[in-house]
C-alpha cells in the first residue's frame, strides 16, 4: 500500500487514480483525516490484498476497537426512526 499525503504532496485526481490503479493506496487529507482508494475489480482478489498489507490491517483494527455499542433503540432515536 502507498500512502499519498495531500498536505506534503498536492496531486491531482488524475495522479491519484493512476496511483490507486497500481496499488491501494492511503490518502492523508490536510485535516488530518485518512482514506482507502483502490481499484474496484474483483471481490476475492481485494479480499487477499488486504490480507497482504499489515498496515491496512492495523489501521482497520484501530479503526474498529471503539468499544462504545449501541442499542436498537439508540440506533432508532438518532435517525428519528
Amino acid at each position: 500500500m502507498k500512502i499519498v499525503d495531500l498536505a506534503s504532496t498536492p496531486s491531482s485526481l488524475a495522479e491519484v487514480l493512476d496511483l490507486a490503479g497500481e496499488d491501494a493506496i492511503l490518502l492523508k487529507a490536510p485535516g488530518g483525516r485518512e482514506f482507502i482508494l483502490a481499484e474496484v475489480d474483483d471481490f476475492e482478489a481485494e479480499v487477499e490484498q488486504v490480507r497482504q498489507h499489515p498496515e491496512l490491517l492495523e489501521f482497520l483494527a484501530q479503526r474498529s476497537s471503539e468499544k462504545k455499542t449501541y442499542s436498537l433503540a439508540e440506533v432508532r432515536e438518532r435517525l428519528k426512526l
